[in-house]
Parts: C-alpha cells; sequence; structure tokens
C-alpha cells in the first residue's frame, strides 16, 4: 500500500458465509455530527445483513446519526459512561456484559475512545474478537485520554486504521506491532453523494463542512479568502457545520471585512445538497486522518484543495491527479491553491471529475463496508483456530 495513493484494487475476497448472521456491536462515545459518527453509521449499515448483525453502543444516545440508526432498525445499546471512577461504570459494565450474552455478541469494535471502557468489559465478558480504532492522530486529544488509550492499545485484538498516513503513525509513534494493525479505507455512500448534471464556467462558491473545532483551521480558510474574493464578482464562502468555534468565526470574518459574503450554516443532513452547490471545496486543517468531509465533496464532483497533512493526499494524490495540496498553515499557499481554481474553469471541472469517478469506483461504501466484513471474519477465523 503506498502512502501517497489509495490502493485501487477489488475489496478483498470474504471467507464462505456464516450460516447465521455474526452478531456485532459497534460503538462510538456519540452519535451526532463527527467524522468517527458517521463511520460507525454507514458501516453499521451497509454491512451484509446475510452475513452480520450490527449492533451500536454509545455513552450518548442522541444525535443525528442516532435518529438514522434508529431509523434503520439498528439495535442502540444506551451506557450514559460520564465518568470511568463511579458506581455507573460498574453498573454499566454489568449492563454491557448482559446485552452481551443476551445477543451473543461475537466481535466488538469500538471506533473511537469508547474503546478504552467496552474493549475491556468485552474481554471480560469472553467476546471472541476485539477490534479498536485510531482515526485521527492523537495530538488532538487531551492528554489524559491519550494516556488512556495508550493504555487501552494493549487490549484488543487489532486495531483499525482508515490511512498508511494513520497506520505509520501508530507504528512509528505509538509502537503498536504492525501484525496488529488491520488498515480499511473509508466509504462514501455514492447514492447520496454524486455530482450535479452540470458544473458553472464561473466559481462562485467556495465552502468545507466540517465540525468547527480548533484543529480544522478555518480563520486560515477565511484569511485566503478575503485574499481572492477580488478575483470574481459575487464570490462566497459557506462554511457548513456547528461547533464551538462558530463565534470566534464569525467575528473573525468580521474583521476581514468578509461577513457580507460569508454563510454559517448549522450541522444538517441536507449535505450533499451543499456540497453540490459549491465549486471549490477547502479542507485547512493542521490534524487530519481520512477525511470523510473530503471524500464527500470529491464524490460530489467538487474541486478540492487541502492541507498536506495525514492521509489527504491519499485521497487527493500527490500530484495533482484528483485534487490540490498546499503546505499545512500556509497562507500564501492556500490562496495561490484558490486563485488557480478560480481562474481555470477547465481545471475545477478535470479535477472534480477525476475526484468523483474515483470516490465511485474505489471508496464507496459498499466496499469500506465490504473489507470491514472481511476483516471481521478474518480476526474470528483466526481466533477460532486457537
Amino acid at each position: 500500500m503506498s502512502g501517497t495513493s489509495v490502493q485501487t484494487s477489488s475489496p478483498p475476497t470474504t471467507a464462505p458465509r456464516q450460516h447465521a448472521p455474526i452478531p456485532v456491536l459497534i460503538t462510538a462515545r456519540e452519535l451526532d455530527q463527527g467524522g468517527v459518527e458517521r463511520d460507525v453509521t454507514k458501516i453499521a449499515m451497509h454491512l451484509d445483513r446475510s452475513r452480520f448483525e450490527p449492533h451500536v453502543g454509545t455513552f450518548y444516545a442522541k444525535g443525528l446519526r442516532y435518529e438514522e440508526l434508529r431509523a434503520a432498525g439498528i439495535p442502540i445499546l444506551d451506557l450514559p459512561l460520564r465518568s470511568l471512577l463511579s458506581v455507573d461504570a460498574l453498573r454499566l459494565a454489568t449492563t454491557m456484559r448482559r446485552y452481551i450474552r443476551q445477543h451473543g455478541i461475537r466481535i466488538v469494535h469500538a471506533y473511537d475512545a469508547s474503546g478504552v471502557f467496552v474493549l475491556p468489559v468485552a474481554r471480560l465478558a469472553r467476546v471472541p474478537v476485539t477490534i479498536g480504532s485510531q482515526l485521527s492522530y492523537r495530538e488532538i486529544l487531551d492528554k489524559r485520554t491519550q494516556k488512556l488509550l495508550r493504555m487501552s492499545d494493549y487490549v484488543p485484538d487489532a486495531i483499525l486504521v482508515n490511512c498508511d498516513a494513520i497506520r505509520n503513525y501508530m507504528i512509528e509513534d505509538e509502537q503498536v506491532a504492525p501484525e496488529r494493525i488491520e488498515l480499511c479505507y473509508n466509504g462514501v455512500d455514492t447514492s447520496y453523494f454524486y455530482p450535479p448534471k452540470s458544473r458553472p464556467d464561473v466559481a462562485s462558491n467556495i465552502g468545507t463542512v466540517c465540525a468547527l473545532r480548533p484543529e480544522k483551521n478555518l480563520p486560515l480558510l477565511q484569511e485566503a479568502f478575503a485574499k481572492v474574493r477580488h478575483l470574481q464578482p459575487g464570490l462566497k464562502l459557506t462554511i457548513v457545520g456547528s461547533g464551538a468555534e462558530l463565534d470566534a468565526l464569525q467575528e473573525n470574518a468580521a474583521r476581514l471585512a468578509i461577513a457580507d459574503a460569508s454563510a454559517f450554516v448549522p450541522a444538517t443532513r441536507d449535505v450533499p445538497d451543499w456540497l453540490r452547490a459549491m465549486d471549490i471545496f477547502v479542507l485547512p486543517s493542521y490534524s487530519e486522518a481520512f477525511s470523510n468531509s473530503l471524500l464527500e465533496a470529491m464524490a460530489c464532483g467538487c474541486a478540492v484543495v487541502g492541507s498536506h497533512v495525514g492521509g489527504t493526499p491519499e485521497l487527493t494524490g500527490n500530484h495533482e491527479e484528483r485534487g490540490l495540496l498546499f503546505r499545512s498553515g500556509d497562507l500564501h499557499g492556500l490562496a495561490t491553491q484558490l486563485a488557480r481554481l478560480i481562474e481555470d474553469a477547465e481545471l475545477r471541472r478535470k479535477l472534480g471529475r477525476r475526484a468523483a469517478e474515483f470516490a465511485r469506483e474505489d471508496l464507496s461504501i459498499q466496499i469500506a463496508a465490504q473489507r470491514t466484513g472481511a476483516i471481521y471474519e478474518r480476526l474470528l477465523q483466526r481466533k477460532n483456530r486457537r
């Protein structure tokens, strides 16, 4: 697997089907708007039901993805854990063990720091296969969570990562044995995320979709927009998402005199429509693994620009195959790439067309779910042989 681009091969061949679907419990701390929550929801909804019976566990039983999972009829285990050092933790461990036995759970897969709690409980409950995940760099987390994650790295049978960049990080920085790491790229539902019938000759909308958190580095995007907005009369900047940084971003828009050209849209289920309305999509993060938002923008045929961090080059290509890159934090570099796309309609169309084709043919949610299922079956078979 290359460190700069996604391997474009067919999904791994799966093992023969079981006589009955394998009950799997997938967990996340929350089920609202973040990337991990989207991953959990997509995989739970797209696992082959003839082979797997998905269940989802969460500490906060509410939010956008919670409602989607309920509507899909997927059972949800509510574990309202607020502190590991509490009587509640012991009570909820008992609740989880009872649920595991009641439903015959064979695999527990924690997609985030929920694994600090659920993976040891699963081991104590003698679940055959336990899987952790590392889908981002740990530097964006608080020190206590980082420490707990490093302690829990030793618990599961395997740790799933979503790109080569994170795989290398876990081996080189976190000292996890290579044979314990499983790589599975995120997938996008191309029945919802697809390009519009045509793209205009004039770029009128630059945008992004993300949780409004510091590591997304959205002030850099605002500054770059202020530098290039004169290139196209009526150019707009659209930021879709919710989070703690909203007030600061609105104040920054006023400071840069771009408030009149800026739209702030709360987190919404209508992300595909917003992406299809964006001519240029920007991901200026200073810390990123394999971005769902970037992948969805590519699937919608946006011309994308991303900072050269984490798994972003694996999506765009290092040589402008499917998108443009700039050095993280480099205002001039971002403004330069935006100017290129604003002024060159053919470049925008070419990149958008290649990006959409790549997402559709190599990174669909069906492919990701099939790869995830193959990992589950392989680990279960390995444990059964032992």
